[in-house]
């Protein structure tokens, strides 16, 4: 029986000191690191426990240590189903299902599963990627109908045909949305200790780009904050509570905004040829490790897809297309238990909107194309969810932003059906414009979501909360366009 194979650590947390203080503490390290690779959790405690006491002295080293524990944990929350559970789930979706079908859905990777303490534990959104990776392959133009007449697509189709319209004269924003939030992170009672200091960073909208407006701060309680300002990576507004026996911890924020949609049109963008001297030339067409990376793979795959082409936004259209025919939107294992994103994608097919923005920008980068990243929410009524795309540069023209994981549209007019190829909707809330930067004030201990930001992080004064131990909620109010 296949397992899905074990991903390896980030990059971070894997890069070991070329000494220590103890003669034995860094082969204790590697075999935490072995048990973590080979899913024995529960021997990871105590072996973290005797790299404390005898390499106390290293703190860079128990750090490592603290924090390949962190990751077990992670992994343990994300790969929480039994056997027996899964299998409830899958029929509950699939209707009966034979032994044999299991086995070829597992061989496939499309029941993503993994041994931990010597049990296979399934991923806790295994079933319903299942649905999707069958309804992609194997029912594909039922799905497409499906999707068609969904009411959600066919609120947006009709909204991007306003889009288009209204873009006719330019590449302005267009078509305001007025919208308040209120974002809600409540942390567990009893997640710490009485009387300990939270550290609460809640996502707020960026004001530096054109299709975001008019950023009001309504109310935050706690009441004292501290908000970021836009020149950092991440926009967040920062507050502090004391933990309180039996309590829940709750920060709230409300704000109003002004989200704007743009569309530009492809035949239009005649690149000039770049400034390869530039600083934004240089800036963003390199690598980011671990996330965007220039592979054997991903080489291989941009070049087998664009050839000899150097045309930037023909090259843009061919990947994006082939995004839209091979790869299918599934739900995510957290990104911090992943080392290569690209390369699960690349492997797997499949990926949520983060992942195939991870890969979609490394193939761009390697074949000299700028691009940057950019994340928030999207946030149209009844629709609202985290959200990840990206902008391309083109000399002459500037950014344009392109949405890897929306789908392509159902329609005749390829404008129509290609907008997000080079345009974004007015539902949006803009939070970041690249990954793993730093926040404001700075966070102490390791994030619980290291590349993006879109829930939140939450600490205390002696370590990091994790999403299990606290909830976030958005609430949306829209008030008509101005």
């Amino acid at each position: 029986m296949k397992y899905t194979r074990l991903i390896l650590l980030p990059l971070f947390i894997i890069i070991f000191c070329k000494c220590s203080l103890h003669p034995d503490c860094n082969k204790m390290l590697k075999n935490l690191q072995m048990k973590l690779a080979s899913g024995s959790f529960m021997e990871m405690k105590a072996l973290s426990d005797s790299i404390k006491s005898s390499c106390r002295l290293d703190s860079e080293l128990m750090r490592k240590a603290d924090s390949l524990v962190e990751i077990a944990n992670r992994i343990a929350i994300d790969f929480s189903v039994p056997e027996d559970q899964e299998m409830k789930q899958v029929e509950k979706r699939m209707g009966v299902f034979s032994p044999d079908m299991e086995k070829i859905w597992e061989n496939k990777g499309w029941l993503e599963c993994r041994s931990i303490n010597g049990r296979k534990m399934y991923f806790k959104r295994a079933a319903s990627n299942l649905l999707l990776l069958k309804k992609f392959y194997d029912q594909k133009n039922a799905w497409t109908n499906e999707l068609a007449n969904d009411p959600n697509m066919i609120f947006r189709r009709n909204h991007t045909e306003e889009v288009i319209k209204e873009s006719a004269s330019g590449n302005n924003p267009v078509i305001p949305v007025n919208m308040k939030i209120t974002y809600t992170i409540t942390v567990e009672p009893d997640a710490l200790p009485d009387g300990e200091l939270i550290r609460c960073w809640i996502p707020i909208p960026k004001e530096n780009h054109l299709r975001q407006k008019k950023f009001e701060l309504l109310n935050t309680s706690p009441s004292k904050y501290t908000i970021a300002p836009d020149s950092v990576v991440h926009r967040s507004i920062y507050m502090e509570e004391t933990a309180k026996k039996g309590v829940p911890a709750v920060f709230q924020v409300s704000y109003r905004y002004q989200s704007n949609a743009q569309h530009f049109d492809m035949n239009a963008i005649k690149p000039l040829p770049y400034d390869k001297n530039s600083m934004n030339y240089k800036k963003y067409t390199s690598e980011q490790p671990p996330q965007i990376c220039f592979t054997d793979n991903v080489k291989h795959l941009a070049d087998s897809l664009t050839g000899k082409e150097d045309d930037p936004a023909t090259v843009v259209r061919k990947i994006y297309i082939w995004f839209k025919e091979n790869i299918v939107w599934t739900g995510a294992l957290e990104y911090s238990i992943m080392s290569n994103i690209p390369e699960y994608v690349y492997h797997n097919k499949r990926g949520d909107c983060g992942m195939q923005t991870f890969l979609f920008m490394s193939m761009l980068r390697y074949k000299g194309i700028p691009v940057r990243w950019q994340s928030g929410w999207m946030v149209p009524p009844g629709d609202n969810n985290l959200h990840d795309w990206s902008e391309v540069y083109y000399e002459g023209t500037g950014w344009i932003p392109v949405d890897i994981s929306y789908d392509l549209q159902q329609s005749e007019q390829p404008v129509i059906k290609e907008f997000y190829l080079s345009g974004l909707d007015s539902y949006r809330l803009i939070v970041n414009d690249d990954i793993s930067g730093q926040f404001y004030p700075p966070k102490k201990y390791m994030r619980s979501e290291p590349f993006d930001f879109q829930r939140g992080e939450v600490e205390s004064s002696s370590k990091n909360l994790y999403f299990d131990k606290w909830d976030y909620d958005m609430k949306i109010e829209y008030s008509g366009n101005k």
